[in-house]
């Protein structure tokens, strides 16, 4: 016997074999859906007995193996089906010459058999037979099963017959010596009178009886036949059937102890009645190991003394003593060349008893045993076989990387360089059964959760297998797909080298078809899931930025409440603070803008050694209509944290989502969720979209500032402008505004403020009418509009702390003329016995004062503006002030007139350039650089009590430092309308108006 049957159990000892094939030509498909209908009557209640009959069917069963039905009577056949196609009447005289020529290849063993003819019709389908069943075609016969129930009853029929003639002790009648095929010629001339011949005659008869009634269902006396077989093959060293005697002890323990199988069949086998029994005795206390006396034996196997069934159970085997005595058979096996299947059909089925009783290390010593069996010149076919069933039985005892191993080889040798047509598919689909075994599996996420499991260079090897193998079969999707995960998964597990060979393999891969996200779906039902290169680049942070300043929305004050979800009346909340902190990590606090380009800053590096050229990187988002606007990147190797900034527009308002990022490397597509990025930092990834707002685009008349202001409160500037004036000059800034957004601008706003500086401003710093620009609104995308700003600088003129005090000091009193009057702030304090030079007058006197100020442009439009959404642009303004004419010293002299006074200034020229100083009614005074004179004019004597004065209330309730500061404010404004000084540089065109107003 040369083929082993893997598929073998200890069970199946107790079986008959029954082969079904069809006889002429029969559609495949047709014959084995009555195949797996005569196969569905595998066990058989016999009528007038309590005895089940289990049959095994095969509809392929090699004649060498049925020679070997007297050694097991399990292996013989003793039942044929066959199936056949008959179209007319003429086809049946042919159609049973070879129903009977098929039966002469299993005529030494066959109790019976029978052939199931269908769409034949007519007369000789009407005659009724025994062994032949007419059905009119494959969908109308309801009665099959029925047909074969009652020829088991028939093969039970022999079987018992047998039996009966076999067990019936015969004296006088010589015994046969039943043999082996290899054995017969080994017994020509031996002596058949002695009494060793004859105790071997007696052996193995009764060990075949014990076959006989083990298939009979006659478990109790197949068990006391076995053990007087042993005893008696044991004495004259008859060890291959001594082995074959001890696998039926074995055998028939199995059956008796799991009734349910060993083989893992679906559908258990149904104990018989007496084996339930024979169940509630198995561990009964005080029962002896007693072997029965084969005199006790009946007819029918049931003995009338019930005091003997307690003997009888113990004949059984204990679960350890069955592998014991399976390791006994197998050595007695292994001592013959020509049983090497049954040794290795042994192993397999002691393999079998062992994984129910969960002795893995005992059953991996059989397989361990059963690969070093030499069954001779195998095909390719029974290596696959062999190497499969193996894997299989590893599997069953959980040496799942030892499965894997044996799988493997199955696989290999489905392509062996023997084999004239390579099975790739089959080669394949093994490989895939093997991932488990190694701790694979071809999902990505999977190896995102922890360390890494496996043994990554064994995995490296089988992936590489599978891509090879893909490609072999004519499949470069798979291909793709297979070393885009090796990729992915194993990249920290390959060398330089194998990174570049890795990926110069994949690029050949897809230049003729490119990866994507699909799920690959395969002919059995197995589905790939996508790879995403998450790894290449790796990203570590992602962060949504905020729009520029210019462009950033803001919301009416008097419409923030109408957006908020929940207000508590408590001050603090620990609750409400806890949902708020889980709610800011998701949410960002700025906005985007509908219609406006947003930015997603990436940390990213390569992990490669080489150049990464990332090509299509943009985002993927969710929550609303969003344009990504993807972008190409080369980094360099091993390049550390690299930032890359992706941008995209979103089209309709709402919350948007940034879910992830899409790549093209390696010509392979990537959608990256970041959920599945571990150790990736973010600080929220959903921001608010609000409606659209038109876009203002500022330009000036005047240069930009090198230096950008920094104001106090830490705001962007928009842009930022510079210029140099004198003080007391006055000059013009024109600001041109462009709609440059898809938007109308339906709404403007200016205002202004001064910015870091101490000096003390009179007037009006910064002017402007906005009417005429407000009269072109609504302003049309691409439409512009003008803005003229007035910038008049205004500080103080007095060049020395004691001005006033001199003034004071000529003894005439000027009524009502404040101490403190802004004519006393000086530019920089000096000591007051320093005496007055010009030389350091002209030091002094030149100090360059900054002013600085900002300009605001509140604006708003469209659907933005409906929703109480604006935007805001700044312009800085940074102002150096030189001073001009400085006055030093001031006194009075007496009028003509009573009302009146004359007023003595000496001014002082801290410029460079000759100018002209003028009064009200008064002739202009030429003063050349760095020149002071005294200039007199004669005016009306100043009566501040005219001035109107703040109310009670007002005066109660505000500070008096502050009152004090105001009515000193308006008294100098009364001295400058009345003085009307102004200057004029000679050789510029411009007026510059002096002292502060």
């Amino acid at each position: 016997m040369s083929i082993p049957d893997y598929m073998q159990c200890a069970e199946d000892h107790q079986t008959v074999l029954v082969v079904v094939q069809p006889v002429g030509i029969v559609p495949e498909d047709q014959f084995f859906r009555i195949y797996k209908r005569i196969a569905s009557v595998n066990q058989v209640s016999i009528r007038d007995s309590q005895r089940l009959l289990y049959i095994r069917y095969r509809h392929h069963y090699p004649p060498e193996n049925n020679e070997w039905g007297d050694f097991q009577t399990h292996r013989k056949v003793v039942g044929l089906i066959a199936v056949t196609t008959c179209g007319s009447a003429k086809e049946w005289p042919q159609t049973s010459e070879r129903f009977h020529g098929q039966k002469e290849v299993f005529g030494s063993t066959l109790y019976d058999s029978r052939l199931f003819v269908f769409e034949l019709q007519g007369e000789i389908a009407e005659q009724a037979r025994t062994d032949v069943a007419f059905y009119p075609s494959y969908d109308n016969c309801e009665d099959v099963e029925k047909r074969v129930e009652d020829f088991v009853e028939s093969i039970f029929i022999v079987l018992e017959s047998k039996r009966l003639d076999r067990a019936t002790d015969k004296s006088g009648d010589k015994i046969p010596l039943l043999c082996v095929p290899f054995e017969k010629k080994d017994f020509v001339g031996l002596d058949t009178d002695s009494r060793h011949y004859k105790k071997r005659c007696q052996g193995r008869m009764r060990k075949h009886v014990g076959d006989l009634c083990l298939q009979a269902g006659m478990l109790q006396d197949a068990l006391v036949h076995y053990h007087m077989a042993v005893e008696l093959l044991r004495s004259v060293n008859d060890f291959l059937w001594l082995g074959a005697a001890l696998e039926g002890l074995c055998s028939a323990s199995v059956i008796y102890h799991y009734p349910g199988g060993t083989g893992g069949k679906s559908g258990g086998r149904k104990p018989s009645i007496s084996q339930a029994a024979d169940a509630g005795k198995r561990h009964r206390p005080g029962a002896q190991e007693v072997l029965i006396d084969p005199g006790a034996l009946t007819t029918n196997g049931i003995s009338a003394d019930t005091s003997s069934e307690i003997g009888r159970a113990k004949n059984c085997l204990s679960p350890e003593d069955i592998i014991e005595k399976y390791k006994e058979a197998i050595s007695y096996y292994g001592k013959y060349k020509n049983a090497g299947v049954i040794e290795l059909e042994a192993c397999v089925k002691a393999v079998r008893v062992l994984a129910i009783q969960k002795r893995a290390m005992e059953a991996s010593e059989f397989l361990q045993n059963a690969v070093y069996i030499n069954l001779g010149q195998l095909s390719e076919e029974e290596k696959i076989q062999r190497y499969s069933i193996l894997s299989e039985l590893y599997d069953l005892i959980g040496f799942h990387r030892k499965s894997a191993f044996f799988k493997r080889v199955a696989a290999m040798q489905c392509v062996a360089p023997t084999i004239p047509e390579p099975g790739w598919r089959a080669c394949y689909k093994l490989l895939l059964e093997t991932l488990p075994g190694y701790s694979l599996s071809l999902d990505p996420k999977d190896f995102c959760k922890g360390t890494h499991r496996g043994w990554a260079a064994v995995q490296m090897r089988l992936l590489h297998e599978l891509v090879y193998a893909s490609r072999r079969m004519g499949n470069p999707g798979l291909s793709v797909r297979h070393l885009s995960f090796l990729l992915q998964t194993m990249l920290d597990f390959l060398s330089d080298q194998e990174k570049k060979e890795v990926t110069q393999s994949l690029e050949n891969y897809t230049s003729k078809c490119p990866g994507g996200m699909e799920v690959l779906m395969m002919p059995d039902g197995l589905k790939l899931p996508p790879v995403p290169f998450t790894k290449l680049p790796i990203v570590r942070s992602v962060k949504l930025l905020n729009l520029p300043v210019i462009l950033r929305p803001h919301k009416v004050k008097g419409l923030l409440g109408q957006n908020m979800s929940t207000k508590s009346p408590f001050i603090y909340s620990p609750i409400i603070m806890h949902n708020r902190g889980e709610e800011r990590g998701k949410k960002i606090e700025f906005q985007w803008v509908q219609g406006d380009v947003c930015e997603v800053q990436l940390m990213v590096y390569n992990p490669m050694p080489f150049e990464l050229r990332v090509e299509n990187m943009g985002l993927l988002t969710s929550g609303v209509e969003f344009e990504s606007l993807p972008a190409a990147l080369s980094l360099p190797a091993e390049s550390g944290l690299y930032p890359v900034t992706l941008v995209g527009v979103p089209r309709t308002a709402g919350n948007i989502t940034v879910n992830g990022y899409h790549t093209s490397v390696f010509g392979v597509n990537s959608d990256c969720l970041l959920e599945s990025l571990p150790g990736v930092k973010t600080g929220g990834c959903t921001v608010e979209v609000v409606p659209a707002l038109p876009r203002l685009q500022l330009s000036t008349s005047l240069p930009r500032s090198a230096n950008a202001l920094q104001p106090p409160s830490g705001e962007e500037l928009s842009s930022s402008v510079s210029v140099q004036l004198f003080n007391g000059e006055t000059q013009q800034l024109v600001i041109t505004l462009e709609n440059i957004g898809t938007e109308l601008l339906e709404t403007l706003e200016v205002t202004s403020r001064t910015v870091n500086t101490k000096e003390k401003l009179f007037g009006e710093f910064l002017s402007w009418n906005l009417d005429e620009a407000l009269s072109h609104f609504p302003l049309k995308p691409g439409q512009v509009v003008t803005l003229t700003v007035n910038i008049k600088v205004k500080l103080d003129f007095s060049g020395q702390e004691n001005l006033l005090q001199d003034l004071n000091d000529d003894g005439i009193s000027v009524t009502g003329l404040p101490i403190s009057s802004p004519l006393r702030q000086v530019l920089k304090p000096r000591a007051e016995s320093k005496p007055v030079s010009a030389e350091s007058s002209k030091t002094e006197y030149n100090h360059v004062k900054t002013l600085e100020a900002i300009l605001n442009f509140r604006y708003s439009g469209g659907a933005g503006h409906v929703e109480g959404y604006y935007r805001e642009l700044s312009l800085g303004v940074h102002l150096d002030v030189e001073p001009s004419v400085l006055f030093t010293r001031v006194s009075t002299l007496p009028a003509t007139s009573t009302r009146q006074c004359h007023l003595l200034l000496d001014v002082f020229n801290s410029t460079e350039h000759e100018l002209t100083v003028s009064a009200k009614n008064n002739q202009d005074l030429v003063l050349h650089a760095s020149e002071c004179q005294r200039m007199a004019i004669q005016v009306d004597k100043f009566d501040f009590d005219s001035l109107p004065q703040p109310d009670e209330e007002k005066v109660r309730f505000t500070n008096p430092k502050l009152l004090e500061e105001e009515r000193q404010q308006a008294q100098g404004y009364e001295i400058n309308s009345k003085l009307g000084i102004c200057w004029q540089i000679i050789s510029f065109p411009r007026i510059l108006l002096c002292p502060p107003g």
